[in-house]
Parts: C-alpha cells; structure tokens; sequence
C-alpha cells in the first residue's frame, strides 16, 4: 500500500481549513488509509492556528507545523518535505481552489514514470493580473530551461519522495521546481486540473511579485548552468515547532 503525504502550507486561512480538511479525507480515505495530511501555518495571524489544533485533535491523521512568524510558501514546502513520511507527496494551497477528486489523476500519471507531475489550470478562475504575469513567466521558463509545462507556478502537484528529499529550494524557487527537479534527473510531466474560484480568505499575490519572479528565473538560470548551488541539506530556511 503506498503512503500519502499532502502537504499544505497556510497563511490566513482559517476560513477553508476545515472545509479542505474534509474533502481530502474523504478523497484520501478511499484510496488508502496509510496517508497523513501536513498543515504548515506560516505566522498566520488569524484563527488559522486554532482550527488546526482542533482538527489534529479529532484526526491522528494530521500533522501541524507551526512557523514562529511568516517565512513565505518556499519554506513552508521545505518544511513539509522534511516532515513528510509518504512514498508519494502532494503538494497544494490551502484556499480551496485546488479540488482532492484530482489526487487518483496524479497517480497514474506518477504510474506512467514520472517523477514530478504539475497541475496544469487548464481553465484558471484568477484575476487577469495574476493570469497575464504567470502566461508571460511560464512561456520564458519554457524557453530558459526547456522543461515543457505549461504551468510551472502551479502549487497542485505530486512528487515521489526521493524528489521531495532531494530538491532543495530558496524563497521564491517554489515557483521553478519543475525545472530544478529535471536537471537533478527526474522525469516531469504535468496533467490539466480543475481549479476554482476563490471563495474565502484573501489572495497573497501582489505586485511586487512580478519583479521577484524575473529576479527568481534568472537565479534558477543560473543554478541550471551551475554558476549557484542550491542550499545544503542542513540548511533552514525556517525556525518551527511541530505539534504533538
């Protein structure tokens, strides 16, 4: 039977924690029962924190991780990898907006040879400043790194272990893992997945975003022709205390 591990990192989301909590149950539950669902709280500062401590208190299932300030989605994921125990790791936001009934797509698409696969929202309900920025990003990541996605910032995807143990990431990079995790060998494909509106909570983009994700793309061009290394194992990008 193979072990599940979805990690999810969470800002400010106390209105859908719970709501995710139990689709992904209910989705996860009929495929295995060896699975564990790893909620990263990244500083929030709302009741985000509250409703996780209530939920891992009704379900051994869940894993909490608590970042003792905000350190950004790149360390939440570094953090999940390092907490999480699956042979096969997803990753996805917190919002609602990525639906759990993709989980057994991205399975068999991992049963195909892949290594990393990346959701691909194909009909994306954003606002036209996020939608326009990341085609325009996406198109030069293609061409930069010539890993073919169409959605590289896309935060739905599954992972085998050994790449979530082995790809290491700095602020930012969480955006550009495909291509990371291909150069380090590892086959990547992606699927097409439902996304949906957002319903609660607010959206973390913002303007400055634009300019860090050039500064990113040229720091991961650079980490590809070997002139940066990426962070060493031991690194922490993050100070946590883990729920018992």
């Amino acid at each position: 039977m193979v072990y599940i591990s979805v990690v999810i990192p969470a800002y400010n989301e106390e209105g859908s924690i719970e709501k995710l909590h139990k689709r992904l149950s209910e989705v996860l539950g009929k495929i295995t029962d060896d699975y564990e669902i790893v909620f990263i709280d990244d500083g929030s500062t709302d009741g985000t924190l509250k409703r996780l401590r209530k939920l891992k208190k009704k379900d051994d299932h869940i894993v909490v991780v608590v970042f003792k300030r905000n350190f950004g989605k790149a360390a939440g994921l570094m953090a999940g990898f390092d907490a999480a125990r699956g042979d096969i790791v997803f990753t996805m936001d917190a919002d609602l907006q990525d639906d759990p009934k993709e989980i057994p797509r991205f399975i068999k698409k991992l049963d195909k040879g892949y290594d990393l696969v990346s959701g691909w929202k194909f009909k994306r309900y954003d606002p036209v400043h996020k939608t326009l920025p990341s085609k325009f990003f996406n198109g030069l990541t293609r061409v930069l790194t010539g890993v073919k996605i169409h959605d590289n910032n896309c935060g739905y995807k599954a992972y085998r272990k050994k790449v979530v143990k082995k790809v290491r990431i700095h602020k930012g990079l969480h955006r550009y893992i495909p291509p990371l995790a291909q150069a380090k060998g590892f086959k990547v494909g992606e699927i097409k997945v439902t996304h949906h509106p957002r319903t609660t909570g607010e959206s973390k983009y913002g303007w400055t975003r634009l300019f860090r994700g050039g500064i990113d793309l040229l720091k991961v061009k650079m980490i590809l022709m070997g002139l940066k290394k990426e962070p060493g194992k031991d690194e922490k990008l993050y100070v946590i205390k883990k729920i018992d």
